[in-house]
């Protein structure tokens, strides 16, 4: 009878006691500023009870009941459905599904130390990471090992997982924006009683960026510089319609390809297509090649030139300027950390474009690189983490005047 009210009173505390707590009025199980507040994400949000907390992942429909571990609550309470998972927090270890998975997160957060177990290690592209799995700190698992974790986050919701009590999906990369996905910290935060340390993290990262944009938008010019994201993919190219990179190069005072003139795609068998592909590529500035390959390091300017099917090549004001650039810098084997670091620190692939885009002589890309001066890959390795695991990452913040 007592477990069965608990659900009622679950479901209904979400949609006022949460939302409208008194945080001074909280018992000491929810520390006066360890909270958090989505300003940013479109897609979760965090409400606040005396003894727990509630993250609803509104991307996938998903609720976590979040119980402090020194109330009655965590040792009565624990809720197993398939939209709603109880945890006792903060949580004592974690393991991860690690295809693409962004673990910089948790290293911006300092719980490198508490992550046990990870399905793979040839999708890791964080040196740390593989510096702590190479000492052994963190074991080899498969998807039915992760039961034996206080939880076990994925990203790929469109793979087969096996149901577990312990599964919690992190969802940033659904975000249409770089700050709202970066905000995303938040929410593994919550899970750890770390949200002041959430907050510190992103309010360092959202400055930088404003900075950065403000003065990259504000700089007098007759003509934004337009840009180009393109990918070539069996003998078809396009131009990428993401949102997320539409809005970094806003963000960085360039222009996109208008979409009156944007095919959707252009096959370079067909004369008349190409004829049109050429002519926009005429008007483009800066191209950032987004083509997949397995061989990254191989993948140079005349890869780029050779699939583009086009014999005069002398318009093309990107060549003539050294701006052919690809995201794929940083890199283990052929995972790139455009897949994880990136998209934790966006004020870094921020600058990198502004470089891009308008170049100086004092700045060093950190994940793209310049194909049209023949820049090469940099592989990642555990021999270039120089830090203590232990603590915190700090973020990175570049000079901004």
């Amino acid at each position: 009878m007592m477990l069965h009210l608990q659900i009622l009173l679950f479901s209904s505390c979400c949609l006022w006691v949460c939302s409208f707590v008194d945080v001074e009025a909280a018992t000491p199980t929810v520390k006066v500023g360890n909270i958090s507040q989505v300003v940013d994400a479109a897609y979760f949000r965090i409400y606040y009870g005396h003894t727990f907390k509630v993250i609803k992942n509104s991307f996938d429909g998903n609720s976590y009941l979040l119980i402090q571990n020194n109330t009655k609550m965590a040792s009565k309470t624990k809720y197993c459905t398939s939209r709603i998972k109880s945890f006792v927090v903060p949580l004592a270890n974690y393991s991860i599904d690690a295809d693409y998975f962004p673990v910089s997160f948790f290293e911006l957060l300092g719980l490198l130390g508490s992550l046990k177990g990870i399905t793979s290690s040839d999708y890791v592209v964080s040196e740390c990471v593989l510096k702590v799995y190479e000492e052994g700190q963190v074991q080899l698992i498969n998807k039915s090992q992760s039961q034996q974790f206080a939880a076990h986050f994925i990203i790929n919701t469109d793979q087969p997982q096996i149901q577990s009590c312990n599964l919690a999906t992190f969802l940033s990369t659904a975000e249409d924006s770089p700050l709202q996905r970066a905000e995303w910290i938040k929410y593994l935060a919550v899970f750890a009683n770390l949200e002041f340390r959430a907050n510190q993290v992103y309010d360092i990262i959202k400055k930088n960026y404003m900075c950065l944009s403000k003065v990259a938008t504000s700089k007098k010019a007759d003509f934004k510089p337009i840009v180009a994201w393109m990918q070539y993919d069996d003998g078809v190219w396009s131009f990428t319609e993401e949102a997320l990179k539409l809005k970094y190069v806003e963000d960085a005072g360039g222009e996109n390809i208008d979409e009156s003139i944007n095919k959707a795609t252009y096959n370079v068998s067909i004369p008349d297509e190409v004829e049109a592909f050429h002519a926009i590529l005429c008007t483009v500035d800066v191209v950032i090649d987004e083509t997949f390959t397995s061989d990254p390091a191989s993948y140079t300017a005349s890869t780029f030139l050779d699939s583009l099917n086009i014999q005069d090549q002398s318009c093309f004001a990107f060549m003539s300027t050294q701006s052919l650039w690809r995201y794929d810098k940083r890199l283990r084997n052929s995972t790139l950390d455009w897949y994880d670091g990136a998209i934790s620190q966006p004020q870094l692939v921020l600058a990198d474009l502004i470089q891009a885009i308008s170049p100086s002589t004092n700045y060093t890309t950190i994940y793209f690189r310049n194909l049209a001066k023949g820049e090469e890959v940099i592989s990642i390795g555990p021999e270039m983490c120089d830090r203590d695991t232990s603590l915190p990452m700090e973020p990175s913040t570049l000079p901004c005047q």
